[in-house]
């Protein structure tokens, strides 16, 4: 077995690079949309609550809590960016002259999207962190650093800032379903027996998640949430 940077050079070892990196990308995804989640809350608690959790974010482990998930997650995209353009290349280069007739088979829509969906994802977390984190870009009016609540309500009042989210949701939603099938194949969880079970997994955290996002730029377009 081949080690160290021998082994990351690899084939198995680039998809096990983006399942591991994967799987933190998904558990942030998942944290994330519990916490805004909080939007929902009877009454002003809504409000109160978002501008809290935002607060605590802050302000864990005196400020460096948030610095050191930032650094994981970067670290994470980029080494899944990493993996995946590897594997491209190796792909590319196992069979560099393409099929006379190009058909899939095997594949899915999500499968053949992933490349796509992935660019998209990304300039929307770029987009986003500019709307939403550091305030340097908001259409929906003037940014008040530490009002979470009032920041993602003016945001997404503007309807093709919303638009640009929904879309990146579909996106999302197409790359964590397959992403999340994938990852439980390379780290060894996949069985006949129980395909079934992992593709409900997949299926199922996916719908729970983009629903719940797509639901936040709605309810707020629609006055539900103002």
């Amino acid at each position: 077995m081949q080690t160290g940077a021998g082994f990351f050079g690899s084939s198995i070892g680039k998809k096990i690079v983006m399942a591991v990196t994967g799987l933190m990308l998904v558990g942030f995804v998942v944290a994330h949309m519990i916490g805004n989640l909080q939007l929902y809350l009877p009454l002003h608690g809504g409000e109160h609550a978002l501008d809290e959790y935002g607060r605590f974010l802050r302000t864990v482990l005196h400020g460096s809590g948030i610095w050191i998930a930032r650094g994981g997650l970067v670290a994470a995209v980029l080494l899944h960016i990493w993996a995946a353009i590897g594997l491209t290349r190796m792909n590319n280069a196992a069979r560099p002259v393409g099929y006379r007739e190009l058909q899939h088979q095997k594949s899915t829509w999500s499968s053949r999207w992933m490349r796509f969906s992935g660019i998209v994802i990304a300039v929307f977390v770029i987009v986003h962190l500019l709307n939403l984190t550091t305030g340097q870009w908001h259409p929906g009016g003037e940014f008040e650093h530490g009002m979470v609540f009032h920041n993602l309500v003016t945001l997404f009042q503007v309807p093709w800032v919303s638009g640009f989210y929904i879309l990146a949701m579909l996106c999302l939603a197409s790359h964590l379903s397959h992403g999340i099938w994938s990852m439980f194949q390379t780290l060894g969880l996949s069985h006949p027996r129980y395909n079934a079970l992992r593709q409900a997994v997949a299926y199922g955290l996916t719908t729970v998640v983009i629903a719940a996002n797509i639901s936040f730029p709605v309810a707020i377009l629609t006055g539900m949430i103002r």
